[in-house]
């Protein structure tokens, strides 16, 4: 079986994309509680350090590098700043760059925001772009939404970009072709679900009469937009973000027999498309809410990782 590092790794959800193509033998990522979830459900000790004090030859050699690069530099919801980005996000793409160039891997497999491409003008994209042509990769990419491309009820645009040491490989890979939507939100929710802290009440929240009123559906999901309610008419998950962590009302709301809830941590992992194995460790719910906002769309990845493997 193949070998594979994994930088960014998350709580995993491109590893288990990969998981039939390859083994995940190092795995990185600077989060404390994000490592915690990876390691409740890989055999597997992540290593914590920032990015930026990993060596090269820290890093066994591997045929795949697999990155989920930090995207709030890129996205909407963390102010495009991009390679400017204060916190020092953006550059992380280039950290990423020196340790590719040194194990020159076979596949490079990346993962980001579609407001990549525009970001800057498309300059941005271009740099990443020219720096793994540099590298000696032929690259492809495309925008995948995970409703169309992984049959998941949930509508999230990624971009995904592969880089490949050998032509000849790349020019037999094709990205996989859209598929029907079957799965729907009534798959997901659990309309048995009882954790109170989940659950909103008069007591508990000052808008509850607004939510009550615009809320009347069972079978869609809603968000609390500041002063108004918002009924996702598509009847598939919103766009899951990373604030979903940061309290407030940013986690999606559902109406069942028992009330009106937001969505549970699990729930909005199996949004995500991971697998029911998938446990979650104890831990404060902001923290999981944000690691599965953070996350993938794991059929998706799991489709590109066939498709990589019959090129290769």
């Amino acid at each position: 079986m193949l070998k594979c590092a994994s930088f960014f790794a998350g709580v995993g959800g491109i590893d288990f994309g990969f998981e039939d193509v390859c083994k995940t033998i190092y795995a990185n990522e600077f989060d404390e509680k994000a490592r915690t979830t990876f390691e409740y459900n890989f055999d597997l000790t992540v290593d914590g350090r920032d990015i930026r004090d990993v060596k090269a030859e820290d890093v066994p050699d591997v045929d795949i590098i697999l990155g989920g690069f930090p995207c709030q530099a890129f996205s909407v919801a963390g102010y495009r700043e991009g390679f400017q980005d204060k916190k020092g996000r953006g550059d992380l793409f280039f950290e990423l760059a020196r340790i590719i160039e040194a194990k020159k891997p076979k596949i490079v497999f990346l993962e980001n925001v579609k407001n990549l491409v525009g970001h800057d003008n498309g300059n941005t994209f271009r740099v990443i772009l020219d720096t793994l042509q540099d590298l000696g990769y032929t690259v492809k990419y495309q925008v995948l939404n995970g409703m169309t491309y992984g049959n998941v009820p949930q509508n999230r645009e990624r971009i995904y970009i592969i880089g490949f040491l050998d032509k000849e490989v790349a020019q037999k890979f094709m990205f996989p072709q859209s598929i029907p939507l079957e799965k729907s939100i009534k798959d997901i929710i659990d309309h048995d679900e009882m954790d109170s802290s989940l659950f909103y009440t008069e007591k508990k929240c000052n808008f509850y009469d607004l939510l009550e009123e615009a809320m009347t559906k069972t079978d869609t999901l809603y968000q609390w937009r500041r002063k108004y309610v918002r009924e996702n008419k598509s009847n598939v998950c919103p766009t899951l973000t990373a604030n979903m962590g940061t309290g407030g009302h940013n986690v999606p709301l559902i109406k069942t027999h028992k009330g009106i809830r937001k969505l549970s941590p699990k729930e909005c992992f199996l949004f995500q498309g991971f697998p029911e194995k998938f446990q979650l460790p104890e831990m404060a719910k902001s923290h999981l809410y944000k690691q599965a906002g953070n996350s993938v769309v794991v059929p998706v990845v799991r489709r590109i990782a066939e498709e990589i493997k019959k090129a290769m």
